[in-house]
């Protein structure tokens, strides 16, 4: 306490937010923070792990008359950008419970339900007013109606034996013979796997013996989150999701619920700047984890997937982990072509010296990946058998399937038809192929029409990116 001209004066205590202006050896000079003037100075060794200029604390202050001073200096508490002012609320889901005691009605209604309790209602007459009716077999309940038994129709399950929930011991029915029935495949031994599809729903596979889609895991990610920054956090989740795109949505759904309920925007250029900064980190973490999970599927991965993780590394930056991950999914991608192509050419080899077209054809169409290309010696061997096949007097049947299948393929405009088959459906197919292989105008009498163009595939809607 201070004495000022005979009156007694107590210093104010209060804690404000003050930015570091400037730094001169042990001391320093501060202002409150948002203000123009430097308002004090202040020893450094108060301010924790350093002063920084320009760095915002929290500090302790008492208010004198002829000036300010410092007692103590704290990091400030930090603020996520999405929410400024600390004001989000948590919201605490209620526990669901449910009552102690839970009490059933049996539901009204008038006259028998099953066939058992038909019989049981002629045996025992009429039902009087006021007479109780007899105790309903528990399992079912029936929806009350008032139109008689013989206007209802009649459901499947109405017609299957009730067995033991009807109070009667199951048998086979009268009008039905007992066992399997011949029009119908017995599925009682047959294994789940074995069973058809339910209609609307896609088949079930057994992951364990096919490929797999490439397992997303979280280890880069997680480590990445756990080094940044309050302000910076939101930020990356969101970047995680859907890149700058989800960022600038983000930012304009809060902005948009801020001004319709009176609260202050934040400013979208701080976040995007902020956005920019880590996307590259967020892109690089998220590569890493389809690799891991890649690397750690092994051959029970999908070719398409490896590949497409492969061919996503062009879009990152790496770092020395991300291009040891590369590398190895680089070798085992080539492992795996190399094999596919090695198959191939051994089935193609089988296939022309069995003289198999229809085969040879498929395995020319499709082959395993898009740089493999059939050798000249290869492709030279399949035309002459696709030309010694397509004669006049081959098999109607063989012969569309060979020009169907030739079509397809890049040989198609070497093919030499010997001749065509003397009906109008193959006749038909060779004016409708004539474009694809030129030989069969000159044996239709007609100008070789020109190609036609090349097939544009569909292609799938991207999906959405896991979080």
């Amino acid at each position: 306490m201070r004495k000022c001209q005979g009156v007694d004066w107590s210093p104010v205590s209060r804690r404000l937010d003050i930015e570091i202006t400037s730094l001169n050896g042990e001391t320093a000079t501060w202002r409150a923070a948002g203000a123009k003037l430097p308002k004090g100075v202040l020893d450094v060794a108060l301010v924790p792990g350093g002063a920084v200029v320009g760095g915002v604390y929290r500090a302790d202050i008492e208010q004198y008359m002829e000036g300010i001073e410092v007692l103590s200096v704290t990091a400030p508490r930090a603020a996520s950008p999405l929410d400024p002012r600390n004001e989000r609320l948590e919201i605490i889901p209620a526990v669901a419970k449910g009552p102690d005691v839970i009490v059933t009605y049996a539901p009204k209604g008038r006259g028998p339900r099953r066939d058992g309790d038909r019989d049981t209602a002629r045996r025992d007459g009429p039902r009087r007013d006021g007479a109780k009716r007899p105790a309903r077999p528990a399992g079912r309940e029936r929806v009350a109606t008032d139109r008689p038994e013989s206007d209802r129709p009649s459901s499947p399950r109405s017609e299957r034996p009730t067995g033991a929930r009807s109070g009667r011991p199951a048998g086979p029915r009268a009008d039905r013979p007992s066992g399997p029935r011949p029009d119908r495949p017995d599925r009682s031994s047959a294994p789940r796997s074995d069973r058809g599809a339910r209609p609307g729903r896609p088949p079930r596979r057994d992951h364990a013996s096919g490929p797999v889609a490439p397992p997303m895991t979280t280890t880069h990610r997680n480590a990445l989150l756990a080094t940044l920054s309050p302000e910076q956090l939101p930020v990356a989740e969101q970047l995680l999701r859907g890149g700058i795109p989800a960022v600038r949505t983000a930012v304009a759904e809060q902005n948009k619920n801020a001004t319709a309920q009176g609260r202050p925007t934040i400013d979208p250029d701080t976040i995007n700047r902020i956005a920019e900064d880590l996307l590259g980190r967020t892109s690089l973490a998220l590569w890493k984890d389809r690799a891991a999970g890649a690397i750690g599927a092994g051959r029970e991965l999908r070719l398409r997937d490896l590949r497409a993780v492969v061919t996503s590394a062009k879009t990152v930056t790496h770092d020395e982990e991300s291009r040891a991950q590369l590398k190895e999914l680089q070798a085992a991608l080539t492992t795996r072509l190399e094999t596919l192509r090695t198959q191939w050419n051994e089935k193609l080899e089988a296939a022309v010296t069995a003289k198999n077209v229809p085969e040879a054809l498929r395995l020319v169409a499709r082959p395993p990946d898009m740089s493999t290309r059939v050798s000249a010696d290869m492709a030279s061997r399949v035309m002459t058998l696709t030309s010694e096949a397509l004669r006049a007097d081959q098999d109607v049947a063989l012969w569309r399937e060979i020009v169907t299948l030739a079509v397809d393929t890049s040989i198609r405009r070497n093919v030499k038809p010997q001749g065509i088959p003397d009906d109008d459906e193959s006749r038909a197919l060779a004016l409708r192929s004539a474009g694809s292989i030129p030989e069969f105008a000159k044996l239709l009498g007609m100008r070789v029409p020109p190609p036609p163009p090349p097939t544009r595939l569909a292609r799938r809607p991207p999906t959405r990116r896991a979080s």
